[in-house]
């Protein structure tokens, strides 16, 4: 990326890879500029891809690192290879907003940030809009929903509906799509349009939200392919932030996540992936030393309910898969840090026009961090940009992480 920028003098891409690095947040033209630097991870998530594709093998990938050492980087790496192979990529931050532990609102993330291969957004629209009933992936796509029990009666019955009323009953039409997504569609009309199109009568009967929820992800998942992509990727960052839910939405998070990264028993042939990044202290910091490994199913057998009882085996699960399963990001080897610099230095130059000078940054120990390094290049150089005499040094300070529970994060 760094030389088509300079070829192109595209001064401004070049400015805003800088800011963004010395921000810390990951964009397209600093990702692009860098690489990721996890050549192992990176050819486990191709294995993914493949997969998903084939419909058969893994589904999930955990991955651990410190703050700072490059998640939400290497995240962003990997949205671009999968754009590049053809799959639709989400971006779901877990936050109070979003938390893991809820699939309705997770699933609304995922459907909002939803991204195209060609870069573009509204990707359930663009789907749904490019569905011909003539054709063998419209086909394939009800052929499933018919004869499947991981989903609902009413998702055969829209995508029967949906080309009939296209162009038909506009409105309808949308609120189908809508359905799709995530918002609610009323018996009494579904049965109206469903008599009026010759379909019977529905018996449409209640499903509980979360698992409407999860019936919905199933069917966007083969939709898109049916659409002709190439399947889905979700991108789950900050998912430490569970470590902070009460202990029973902590058990719920748990079997979330258990969840994301095991075949759905519902749909195992699903063309869905799912990469779930935290940091890699969680075990320690929340596992043991909250307990949770005797807590969290403690809470839920404690509730006496149906539902809370099934929780206790999938937040096991997912308590195994943190403890077991994650893999952790490579720290930066001298090489992989020259290689940085070089790129660094280069970008530095292009955006503000200067041939800047080799600074001494930090000092190249174990437990610095990707980020530590580039924001210490980045100052230096604007510092010597600014005053050429001035000698900088840079000191990097560790900030503790906190583990308090928080209840607001349950509010919603």
């Amino acid at each position: 990326m760094t030389a088509a920028i300079t070829a192109s003098g595209d001064r401004l891409a070049a400015r805003r890879s800088v800011e963004a690095l010395r921000s810390g947040v990951p964009s397209r033209y600093a990702v692009a500029t860098l690489g990721s630097g996890q050549p192992d991870i990176e050819d486990r998530f191709a294995t993914l891809l493949d997969g998903a594709e084939t419909r058969r093998g893994p589904r999930g990938l955990l991955l651990g690192g410190g703050f700072g050492s490059g998640k939400s980087h290497l995240l962003e790496h990997l949205s671009l290879l999968a754009l590049d192979r053809g799959f639709v990529v989400s971006r779901v931050v877990v936050s109070k907003e979003t938390p893991l532990h809820d699939p309705a609102k997770v699933l609304r993330a995922a459907v909002e940030s939803a991204l195209l291969p060609g870069g573009s957004g509204g990707a359930v629209a663009e789907a749904a809009a490019s569905l011909d009933p003539g054709a063998a992936g419209y086909a394939e796509l009800l052929r499933w929903a018919v004869g499947s029990d991981a989903v609902d009666e009413r998702f055969p019955l829209t995508l029967n509906l949906f080309p009939r009323v296209q162009t038909a009953d506009a409105e309808f039409a949308e609120a189908i799509v809508r359905f799709w997504s995530g918002d609610p569609l009323g018996v009494a009309v579904l049965r109206r349009q469903a008599r009026e199109a010759g379909l019977g009568r529905p018996e449409l009967r209640p499903v509980p939200a979360r698992e409407l929820a999860r019936q919905r992800i199933r069917f966007l998942a083969r939709l898109l392919v049916a659409a002709g992509e190439a399947g889905w990727v979700l991108l789950f960052d900050e998912v430490e932030l569970i470590g902070r839910y009460s202990p029973l939405q902590r058990g719920r998070a748990y079997a979330e996540l258990a969840g994301w990264l095991r075949a759905d028993p519902g749909d195992p042939g699903s063309p869905l992936v799912s990469v779930l990044a935290m940091t890699d202290d969680y075990d320690a910091a929340v596992l043991t030393e909250k307990d949770d490994r005797t807590r969290i199913p403690e809470k839920l057998r404690a509730k006496q309910t149906p539902e809370y009882a099934a929780l206790v085996a999938g937040a096991a699960e997912g308590m195994r898969a943190i403890e077991r399963e994650m893999r952790l990001l490579t720290p930066p080897d001298d090489a992989e840090l020259a290689r940085a610099y070089r790129q660094l230095k280069a970008l530095h130059a292009e955006s503000f026009g200067w041939d800047p000078p080799d600074v001494t940054g930090l000092q190249r120990l174990g437990a610095t961090r990707m980020r530590q390094y580039v924001r210490a290049w980045i100052n230096e150089w604007d510092l010597l940009r600014l005053d050429p005499s001035f000698t900088p040094t840079t000191e990097a300070v560790e900030l503790p992480t906190s583990w308090t529970e928080l209840p607001e994060l349950d509010e919603n």
